[in-house]
């Protein structure tokens, strides 16, 4: 049986090579410095010991014959000087991050060709404390080497490259020469065996078939094999083993559980989960989403397209309900329900973290903390990120309960082509409709603004008038109660003989504030309105057949505000920017009483997060004579788009459809400015800015004809993300597949590409992995996959030889195959598959297997986790569809490493702690499957030898040696407790025991 490595006797194997998450660590307090001091004296024996390092005073720097900004000099800069002198503190005005305030003609640091006379290299090297640089308090002086490395690049002329590596655009590589050409599998593999040359390393030999067989079954479908799979293979490996491993990865890549197996990838990163986050966490009806990229997955949708759609779905000409659950990837960020909170707060915070997340996501970089100050070390601007929140930040969406703006996606896929059919007729519809009544609404000259208005209130709500250019507004003082009724009473003009429609405007209280710092908005619950005559003993009401709304995709329908048992209607909800202006018209014209005054009330009945009552706060109203607008309600063409546009929301409501939030933007009338934020405080802004992307990178792509007058929007951005020029998308997304084969990525430091994070161990071999699958590949994933995993680099062995342990420790340079453990739904999904328990049903709403008692206290009471039963499948389903509770972890995941899905999280550090063997051992799912797969076992089997042979066989897919049948019916008899009346419970006990013992194995959770 082959076994774990010793901790103790050998160290080196029990290391995962991770970088360290700066964030998480914190200065040490000041009594501690002398310990401090003498843990870094121990530290470097320690690792000598291990064989980790080796204790020198200083390794001599190789001088390279021509010096590299990006790779000799830039590091030396971000170690040493940019601290003061970087993207947030700048010193004197100088930053070693922006090329033009080092060199000239602007700069004065550098002189180009002239160490001895350039102020760098005369501050490096003076011994005076006082103009030393870096100053003693803030660090030790350059070493010999540094100061060369700047002497040296500085005589070369100071070539200051404009990118780091990772900015600029991949290049063609061609495949180098090797050693051996015939160890080729795949092209990608002459440049690792050009790498293993340089290193003077050799590739380890093909792993045996059984094991390759596990690894890639394991990696491309989250599953173990099966028996069957097992013995189709080998009889095929027989015959031709590269036909063999070429027909077994195209089955697995046809598989659904592809799909099932990698979604989780990309759900780390966009931070997918059921639950909102914040405040309560409530429940969050998004499992569509989810639904959405497993089968994105599946049918290998290009990358390039499965980016569009998440950044910008909704506009596309003509999306489908596909298109629009793909947006809902950026309605996953965390709101907060919680009463008296400003939801405006909220949403900002949201647009913010989709500028990060689409970075990390997408780019691999680190831009978030460009929301407070220009980025530390690589060349984006503070106002850069703010340029790039404006994609975002005219969504339709607020930090709100109802999830606003969704969509009724059908629950069963079939019924998408029908959903979608009827909603283009209902858009285009709407379309119509909005732009016939929107014309007359702002129509010149149909309108008569009123004056000598007096108005009250019929609460503490108090409220004043002022005349604003041609018109009377009314507008609240102070603080406003619930259920406010704003009555206004006004003259008519005295021409006016007959009366067709009145005009509600509401403005900000603050119009010239309100629109860059939004207002809480309003809901007209009802609009009644009346002549008051003079001697009249009672009003005539006057009664509308309609109201026309400034917005073509209101939350509330405003046609509401005529019903009186509703408190919904024509609104601004939840804030208010523009004036908002609506249009109540009557069925046919009414004849103005002489001296009639005109009286309306506008009533509100709404309030959210139970402290922000939605009132209008500032308006005035106009009136209109004009028939044109009794036509546009009695016009038989508008009625019949009108009774049509009923009969099919009708249908498609018969359509059983669950609701998913996704974004949607703000008509172009009603769009919000964006402003840079002073010090990244959203109360406190600065210039006003518009969409765009930093300057260092490609610009964005040219808009088509038509659109050229229009701003950048989202789907400008989507493209570009996905353009040919842009450096970053294709590396990312080859290097994150790479990390998920092989355990680390080309690039170590998946969240960060910048000049911070590290650089690729083989930069020629992810160039032209990127470009391939930018270009011959097409964006498609599932043939990116096929080539890596078909390849020798991933075929090989994954046993570590003496030579490979000493020169290639942490397997950077790919001498052997990759092993590491596998993830969290990995090991639950095998062990469900390997006992025979799991079920291959797909997509649908989140499942809740067994917990633990005592885990799930939530704070929304009714958020309940009611496990299914023993035996229903749901109980067993792939770990995929479990319900994802930010606030409540799922325990097994959480164990095993799993992000809690609150922020993008590009990838799992795995750690290896005694909580994830008792959570093996002891979790009912575990037990369950252990049992389940002794069962399994002694079905197959009548000698318990051969039960246990067939059990290795399962978990293995291996035979095992005698010496493992002897250890494991050693473990069975001693487990064999019980009288012969009971001998069968004691076998299936201690087969049990074995199951377990087999289901823990180190080569059974490893891959």
């Amino acid at each position: 049986m082959e076994q774990s490595f010793d901790p103790i006797k050998n160290p080196v194997m029990n290391i995962e090579r991770q970088r360290i998450d700066m964030s998480t660590l914190r200065p040490f307090p000041a009594t501690n410095v002398g310990l401090f001091r003498a843990v870094a004296c121990i530290v470097p024996a320690l690792l000598a010991v291990a064989g980790l390092g080796t204790v020198k005073a200083s390794d001599p720097l190789a001088m390279p014959d021509e010096i590299d900004f990006n790779e000799h000099v830039r590091p030396i800069f971000n170690s040493h000087c940019t601290a003061c002198h970087g993207g947030v503190k700048q010193a004197g005005d100088v930053s070693f991050v922006y090329r033009e305030q080092v060199l000239p003609p602007d700069g004065w640091i550098v002189e180009p060709g002239d160490p001895e006379n350039s102020v760098l290299i005369e501050r490096v090297i003076t011994t005076d404390p006082d103009f030393r640089m870096p100053p003693p308090d803030h660090g030790p002086p350059l070493s010999s080497d540094e100061v060369a490395v700047l002497t040296k690049w500085i005589e070369q002329g100071a070539v200051w490259r404009a990118s780091y590596w990772s900015y600029a655009a991949p290049e063609p590589q061609p495949l180098p020469e090797v050693s051996n050409p015939a160890w080729e599998r795949q092209p990608l593999d002459r440049f690792v065996l050009a790498k293993l040359d340089e290193k003077g390393l050799k590739p380890s030999p093909d792993a045996a078939p059984e094991r390759w067989l596990r690894r890639v079954t394991l990696d491309l479908t989250g599953l173990p094999p099966t028996l069957e799979q097992r013995d189709a293979f080998l009889a095929a490996f027989s015959r031709n083993n590269d036909a063999a491993r070429r027909e077994y990865v195209d089955q697995l890549l046809a598989s659904t559980a592809f799909g099932e197996r990698w979604a989780s990838v990309w759900l780390d990163q966009i931070r997918y989960a059921d639950s909102k986050g914040l405040g309560l966490d409530g429940r969050r009806s998004v499992w569509k989403y989810r639904d959405w990229v497993i089968d994105s997955l599946n049918r290998d949708l290009p990358y390039d397209q499965f980016t569009i759609k998440q950044i910008a779905g909704d506009l596309l000409p003509e999306p489908t309900i596909e298109d629009l659950i793909a947006t809902a990837a950026h309605r996953l960020t965390q709101n907060n329900e919680e009463g008296g909170t400003d939801d405006e707060e909220f949403r900002v915070a949201a647009v913010l973290d989709r500028v990060s997340t689409t970075w990390q996501a997408w780019l691999g970089v680190t831009f978030g903390c460009v929301q407070c100050h220009s980025h530390p070390y690589d060349p984006f601007r503070h106002e850069e990120f703010y340029e790039f929140a404006a994609f975002f930040n005219n969504t339709a969406d607020s930090d709100l309960d109802e999830d606003w703006p969704v969509i009724q996606a059908p629950i069963d896929p079939r019924d998408n082509p029908r959903a979608d059919q009827l909603d283009r007729q209902i858009r285009s519809l709407c379309d119509q409709l909005f732009q016939r009544e929107f014309s007359q609404l702002k129509a010149e000259g149909m309108w008569t603004p009123l004056v000598e208005m007096k108005a009250s209130t019929n609460n503490a709500t108090q409220i004043e008038v002022e005349k604003v250019d041609d018109h009377d507004e009314f507008h609240t003082v102070d603080t406003v109660s619930r259920n406010t009724d704003i009555t206004l009473e006004t003259p008519l003009p005295p021409e006016m003989k007959q009366l067709t429609a009145i005009r509600v405007t509401v403005r900000p209280l603050d119009p010239k504030s309100g629109l860059d710092d939004s207002e809480w908005g309003f809901v007209l619950s009802e609009l009644k309105a009346a002549f008051i005559v003079e001697g009249q003993e009672s009003p005539t009401e006057i009664s509308f057949a309609r109201v026309i709304s400034d917005d073509p995709n209101p939350f509330y329908d405003p046609n509401a505000s005529l019903d009186a048992k509703s408190n919904r209607g024509f609104a601004a909800y939840s804030r208010i920017h523009h004036s908002r202006e609506a249009a109540f018209v009557l069925d046919s014209p009414i004849q103005v009483p002489e001296n009639a005054r005109l009286r309306v009330t506008l009533k509100h009945r709404v309030f959210v997060l139970g402290a922000f009552s939605l009132i209008a706060r500032r308006g005035h109203l106009a009136v209109s004579d004009s028939e044109e607008f009794t036509k546009m309600v009695n016009d038989e063409s508008l009625a019949k788009l009108r009774d049509e546009l009923t009969k099919l929301e009708k249908e498609r409501s018969r359509i059983k459809s669950v609701s998913v939030p996704v974004m949607q933007e703000r008509p172009a009338h009603l769009a919000r400015p964006s402003h840079l934020f002073e010090r990244g405080l959203f109360l406190t802004k600065g210039k006003q800015v518009t969409p765009s992307t930093p300057e260092s990178l490609h610009p964005l792509p040219r808009q088509d004809t038509d659109d050229s007058l229009l701003p950048p929007n989202r789907l400008t951005l989507a493209k570009w993300l996905v353009s040919q020029d842009n450096p970053l998308t294709a590396r990312v997304a080859v290097n994150r597949v790479w990390a998920q084969l092989f355990g680390t990525g080309l690039v170590l430091s998946e969240e960060d590409f910048g000049s911070s994070g590290e650089s690729p161990s083989h930069p020629e071999l992810l160039d032209y992995l990127a470009l391939r699958f930018q270009n011959e590949q097409q964006w498609s994933m599932k043939t990116m996959i096929r080539e890596i995993v078909l390849s020798r680099t991933y075929g090989q062995s994954a046993k570590v030889t003496d030579e490979g342990l000493q020169l290639d420790p942490q397997n950077q340079w790919l001498s052997r195959g990759p092993r590491h453990r596998l993830s969290s739904e990995i090991v639950r999904d095998q062990a469900l598959a390997l006992s025979g328990l799991l079920s291959d049903k797909s997509f649908g709403p989140p499942v809740h297997p067994p917990i633990p008692d005592g885990v799930w206290k939530p704070f929304q009471s009714g958020d309940k986790w009611t496990p299914s039963k023993p035996g229903d499948e749901e109980r067993y389903r792939r770990s995929i569809y479990t319900y994802m509770k930010r606030s409540i972890p799922y325990p097994m995941f959480a164990a095993f490493d799993s992000p809690s899905r609150e922020f993008c999280s590009p990838r799992r550090l795995r750690s290896n702690t005694p909580l994830q063997a008792l959570m093996m051992l002891n979790d009912e799912t575990f037990a369950e499957s252990a049992a389940a797969l002794a069962a399994r076992m002694q079905a197959a089997k009548n000698e318990p030898r051969e039960q246990i042979r067939y059990g290795f066989l399962i978990v293995t897919s291996r035979e095992p040696s005698s010496a493992d049948l002897d250890d494991l019916m050693t473990l069975f008899n001693s487990q064999r407790n019980g009288s012969e009346a009971d001998l069968k419970r004691a076998d299936a006990d201690a087969m049990t025991t074995v199951a377990a013992v087999l289901l823990n194995l180190d080569e059974v959770v490893m891959k």
